[in-house]
């Protein structure tokens, strides 16, 4: 799959083949144009054949481009200002969000934290009812579930908010060495040519998989397990490392898919795993490792998107039980604050949008010299040619 999308992008030209939730930011906040939609076409096939293949990405990020790039559309035929047009786009990124996960209040919370709309009434009803309608549609195509099923989960005691504050920064300091590693691996493949770093990212799933097959794909399955306790120690230790690498390699060279599905699936696994350690080392301690899981899952989200009111919004959204809100909160709000302690308000997308800026800036550089440096020749070059002139007229006057 990795060799057949990297042939494919092989024959694309460059700027077609930017596509997710980075080069909608990358549009919209920062070129202030519109979403072209051939990308949209390239992230639709190539987020299909990447997620059918088994490579470490999920449907949300490319529904998230396809929602906002469709919307886009409708500029073309209505005339829009900038800020109409920007709105629009997120209204159908939060539709996608909210069809994805059966959430559309947190699919309103996430434009307004990782797309930056601004809130206000004006801005927030017309992405609200998109996401109404997004949920509607996913319900009537997914059912109830869309993603996973969510089995009944509730706190045995507040004992256990004490956990809840170590795993949330647990959780935080994880999420932060996956920021740094997608950044990492962004920054050293940003000029390889899709052959090298698409099947780079498909050999290393490949040979991680041996260990952890469950990370292939969007992994929701093994979530599923986790709930169910159906997982031990040992496996859930490697699908959360080898979750986390082979995501990073995979988002890192550009493949086209997202990010949100394996934060969800490591944040889980490491939940769970906290849950059976504390099981293991205290025999009389009582838990759930299907509530450690689900709490984890949403604050891993909320670590790498920072989102955290959206991770939280969606918590309830997905349990649909409010007494799960406090401990919620505790997890959610640690693993942001570790998480902002090592790489600040930097976010996976902004990670990945920060060295594309800076090659874009050296790029530029490079071309500016170059005009500079041709034209210093050219100065140099006509220099020579008028001293050849008045050396041939001193010697016709001799």
């Amino acid at each position: 799959g990795a060799l057949l999308l990297a042939l494919i992008f092989e024959r694309l030209p460059a700027e077609r083949r930017a596509v997710g939730v980075v080069h909608l930011l990358d549009y919209l906040r920062f070129r202030k144009q519109r979403l072209p939609f051939a990308n949209a076409i390239v992230q639709f096939f190539g987020g299909l054949i990447a997620i059918v293949s088994g490579n470490s990405v999920d449907r949300e990020g490319p529904g998230v481009h396809l929602g906002a790039a469709t919307a886009s559309l409708i500029r073309k035929e209505i005339k829009l200002s900038e800020d109409e047009s920007y709105l629009l786009a997120a209204a159908g990124g939060a539709a996608a969000i909210a069809a994805a996960f059966n959430t559309p209040l947190a699919g309103v919370i996430f434009v307004i934290e990782v797309l930056r709309v601004r809130y206000a009434i004006n801005n927030i009803v017309p992405v609200i009812v998109a996401s109404v309608v997004g949920a509607i549609i996913g319900r009537l195509v997914y059912g109830q579930s869309p993603a996973f099923d969510v089995p009944a989960l509730s706190i045995g005691s507040l004992a256990e908010l004490p956990v809840m504050l170590l795993m949330g920064v647990i959780i935080g300091l994880l999420a932060a060495a996956f920021i740094f590693a997608v950044q990492t691996t962004a920054h050293k493949t940003i000029s390889w040519r899709p052959l090298y770093g698409f099947v780079a990212a498909g050999t290393v799933t490949g040979v991680l998989a041996q260990w952890a097959p469950e990370i292939m794909g969007l992994s929701y399955d093994a979530l599923s397990r986790i709930f169910q306790n159906e997982l031990g120690l040992q496996a859930l230790l490697l699908l959360v490392f080898a979750k986390l690498i082979a995501t990073a390699v995979s988002v890192g060279v550009r493949l086209p898919g997202g990010l949100i599905g394996p934060s969800l699936v490591m944040g889980g696994a490491l939940g769970g795993f906290i849950e059976l350690l504390f099981i293991d080392w205290f025999p009389s301690y009582v838990g759930s490792v299907g509530f450690y899981a689900m709490i984890g899952m949403v604050a891993m989200m909320g670590a790498i998107l920072r989102a955290p009111l959206a991770a939280l919004v969606a918590l309830i959204e997905l349990t649909g039980n409010l007494n799960i809100t406090l401990p919620g909160m505790i997890a959610v709000v640690s693993a942001e604050i570790a998480t902002r302690a090592l790489v600040g308000d930097m976010s996976a997308f902004t990670a990945m949008l920060k060295v594309q800026h800076e090659r874009e800036m050296i790029q530029l550089h490079d071309e500016q010299l170059a005009a500079a440096t041709g034209d210093e020749a050219e100065k140099e070059k006509g220099s020579v040619a008028e001293d050849d002139v008045d050396g041939a007229e001193d010697k016709k006057q001799i």
